[in-house]
């Protein structure tokens, strides 16, 4: 029977660009030509969900790479230069963040180091919840007319920190710079030293060196594919300490992403309606024939209950009564809308980033064990100061709200009586009623608003700013248009009159004349400078370690997806080691090529270059088994791709000679513990590439029993592979076909002839329907517009069948 069970395989309409697996579960990510992410599960390569690209984001996906814990997919964008974090159970975007270079290539992984010391701040890393309370759920949506928020499921922004064990996601750019994530979310180090372009990157789990594949341009102009391994040693040695920073830093990262999106659903609460008042006040100064000013024309309505025809047919004819009750309601409802999130959202958030910046500025006192990585106390006192002035600012909102509310509920309740009694209609007994207090409240704010101002008509293109709120939102550097009153405040002339408060640290600076959204800015900025420091300290210790060049880039590659490209790396966490495999068509077509070194840059390793030959690799099994009839026992196969199974094994597609393409391709499993058990020793000359002395490189050869399978019907190019899951993705050379299989069941033969019957149907009518149709979806993918039935069932799945599977899955890892 043959080897590898296939469960799935499908004709996509786009070329595939890159694929991962999830390490949790049978989950693949695909991203194609078009843009879009997709997400499929094994079994028939069922699609979970598809994000399309959008302007916003990107349009050209160039990396992919997964979190450890299954629960995150980030992709970057080649167009946009962003890195973007996208939640799995509901395909949805809760993070990005903008890089100087394009991404080129990343990987996602977790340290699994244990220490008491870490397992001691594992325990206490919640400490935080005693002391916070729990912040409430981002409004997702708005409606003014309903004044319902339409909420979150739960936090999905907090839930970006994870586990509490530090992961990191390691960002390689095309100019040779490298970035670390920590948690994914904040820049742990930055590495601008790394000469070439990344090609493929491995952080050991122990922190102690980055492996990165760069392509590096010779003497003579000619691409080079080389290795380096980067020290990282600060970053192993303080490993509870920088696990403590990250994690305190991911946590000021997320708030400062819940503060902005708090402010964006103030901003969506605010309305133009809002300034309706002050563009038909300046329109009615610039067409009225008399001199008389605005608030004077007010303030005899409200005297003497008698008006202008210009302002009565400003109030009648163009404000109308209808129009002011709807003016009223909707400064009412936007007003306790952007109240309640400032209560709720922003001063909690403030809060809780004033605890985390706390509990950092206590780690710089401790300077033995944090100065090393470069915490400024000087920068977190900073950061302490521009986030309660964030506070400040929030609270004198809150204040401009109140006083705005109760202004124009009284000033309305007045204009509308006074409009009902113009137009001759009823005025209920319960408005009728106005005392003086009452009319000199009026009259003050009529003084106060309604003055004419040419100095805001030549900023703004407006005489009047009535409505007080707006203001605060507007994401612009001038200054307030109408800053608050402060005369009469005994605090602030108390400050002033004392020499000793007045510029004392303790004090937080207020800023009256800047908007909220300036101070957010200023804080943001102060912030993101105090974490840029310690990313430079860490990122000025890595050296280079190792720098081997290995090959020349042979021009048959050019057009082959980078991503899809040999070398692939990989790191053993029982042994301490990196792996890379690749090949040199070149040269040694036949053979393919093993380097691995410790993790410990400075530790030798024997056999640290082996080689597999893979002449006759399958002649052993093919008369074990009784191959077909073209697949003789001298044939020579080499190598299109591999890709590292688990720590032992590795997978491989294999291909015969030109001129013997019909004997097909081959999948194929490659045990590594014989590969290394060669006991020649190769001396590498630094002087020279490895392809130059290739000739001495040990060599072993390998003959395969039974874990091989030919793929029919299919010109196998690429394969990506999980082996905690024990699965495979195997994708064809035009980058539309693939086949799934589980890698440690054997398929049974009448399974196997009814797969090569679907597979060679299936490419004969994609190749009709590519020719016809072109970026159409296949019938499969359920989204064209001719989708058959079977399509259009699974295009209507219900999302809570798809979150039931993602669940049962987890369940089945707990098993």
């Amino acid at each position: 029977m043959p080897a590898f069970r296939q469960v799935g395989e499908k004709q996509l309409p786009n070329p595939v660009l890159c694929m991962a697996w999830s390490p949790k579960r049978d989950l693949i990510a695909l991203a194609n030509t078009s843009g879009e992410l997709l997400l499929h599960r094994l079994a028939n390569f069922h699609r979970v969900w598809s994000l399309p690209a959008t302007e916003h984001t990107g349009k050209e996906i160039t990396a992919l790479a997964w979190r450890p814990d299954g629960k995150i997919l980030a992709f970057a964008l080649g167009d946009t230069k962003q890195v973007v974090l996208c939640d799995v159970e509901k395909a949805e975007i809760l993070h990005l963040f903008t890089v100087e270079n394009a991404v080129s290539c990343m990987t996602w992984m977790e340290v699994v180091e244990e220490s008491s010391v870490l397992s001691s701040f594992y325990n206490s890393e919640d400490e935080s919840k005693l002391f916070l309370p729990k912040l409430p759920a981002l409004p997702k949506s708005y409606s003014t007319t309903s004044n319902i928020f339409s909420e979150e499921k739960s936090d999905e922004i907090m839930n970006l920190l994870g586990d509490v064990r530090l992961n990191i996601l390691v960002v390689g750019g095309a100019s040779g710079c490298v970035e670390l994530y920590a948690y994914g979310m904040y820049r742990i180090a930055t590495l601008d030293k790394v000469p070439g372009s990344c090609r493929s990157l491995s952080l050991s789990t122990d922190l102690k060196s980055l492996s990165v594949i760069t392509e590096v341009r010779s003497v003579d102009n000619n691409p080079e594919i080389c290795y380096v391994q980067l020290d990282t040693g600060l970053l192993s040695d303080c490993l509870p300490e920088v696990t403590r920073m990250a994690r305190k830093f991911s946590h000021i990262s997320t708030l400062l992403q819940y503060l902005r999106l708090s402010l964006t659903c103030m901003c969506e609460a605010w309305e133009e309606i809002l300034m309706q008042m002050d563009l038909r006040l300046t329109k009615f100064v610039q067409e009225k024939n008399t001199n008389t000013q605005v608030q004077d024309e007010f303030l005899e309505l409200l005297l003497w209950g008698q008006s202008s025809p210009e302002l009565q047919a400003l109030l009648m004819n163009q404000l109308t009564v209808k129009g002011l009750k709807k003016l009223g309601q909707s400064i009412e409802s936007s007003y306790s809308s952007i109240q309640k999130l400032v209560i709720s959202h922003l001063q909690s958030g403030s809060e809780a980033l004033l605890y985390h910046l706390s509990e950092v500025r206590g780690m710089c006192l401790w300077k033995h064990k944090f100065e090393p990585l470069g915490l400024n106390a000087a920068a977190i006192e900073d950061a302490i100061t521009a986030v309660g002035s964030f506070s400040l600012k929030a609270n004198e909102l809150l204040q401009v709200i109140d006083k705005s509310m109760k202004n124009f509920k009284a000033f309305f309740r007045w204009l509308y009586v006074a409009m009902l009694r113009m137009c001759e209609e009823h005025v209920p007994p319960e408005l009728n009623k106005m005392t003086q207090k009452d009319i000199s409240f009026v009259a003050d704010f009529l003084s106060e608003h309604f003055s004419e101002n040419e100095e805001l008509f030549d900023r703004k293109g407006k005489y009047f700013n009535v409505e007080r709120v707006g203001q605060y939102l507007k994401d612009e550097d001038d200054d307030l248009v109408s800053p608050p009153n402060t005369k009469g405040n005994q605090w602030l002339k108390f400050l002033q009159e004392s020499s000793h408060l007045k510029e004392s640290p303790l004090l937080f600076p207020s800023y009256p004349n800047k908007s909220l959204h300036f101070v957010k800015r200023m804080m943001e900025g102060v912030i993101e400078g105090c974490l840029q420091n310690p990313a430079e300290v860490i990122g000025k210790s890595v050296k280079q370690a190792i720098f081997m060049p290995l090959y020349t880039v042979p021009e048959s590659s050019e057009n082959t997806p980078r991503l899809f490209e040999l070398p692939s790396q990989w790191n053993d966490k029982k042994a301490n080691m990196h792996y890379v495999v690749f090949t040199m068509p070149e040269g040694s077509p036949c053979k393919l090529y093993m380097l691995r070194r410790a993790t410990d840059p400075y530790r030798p390793v024997a056999n640290s270059v082996v080689s597999v030959d893979l002449s006759n690799i399958l002649s052993a099994g093919l008369q074990h088994n009784g191959g077909p009839a073209d697949a003789q026992p001298d044939c020579v196969y080499s190598c299109l791709d591999a890709r590292f199974y688990d720590d032992e094994m590795l997978t491989v597609v294999l291909c015969a000679p030109e001129g013997e393409e019909d004997r097909g391709r081959v999948l194929a499993q490659l045990p590594l513990g014989s590969a290394h058990s060669c006991q020649n020793e190769f001396n590498w000359d630094p002087a020279l590439r490895l392809d130059q002395q290739s000739g001495s490189v040990p060599s072993q050869a390998l003959v395969l029993e039974n874990q091989w399978r030919i793929l029919e019907n299919m010109k196998a190019q690429f394969v990506a592979v999980n082996g905690i899951r024990k699965v495979a993705c195997v994708l064809s050379a035009n980058l539309r076909h693939v086949r799934m299989f589980e890698m440690d069941v054997e398929d049974e033969e009448d399974e196997e002839g009814g797969d090569s019957q679907k597979a060679s149907a299936d490419q004969d009518v994609l190749e009709a329907s590519m020719n016809s149709q072109g970026d159409r979806e296949d019938n499969g993918d359920g989204r064209g517009p001719d989708s058959g039935p079977e399509s259009g069932a699974e295009a209507k799945e219900p999302m809570e069948d798809v979150e039931t599977h993602l669940e049962s899955q987890e369940e089945l890892e707990l098993v």
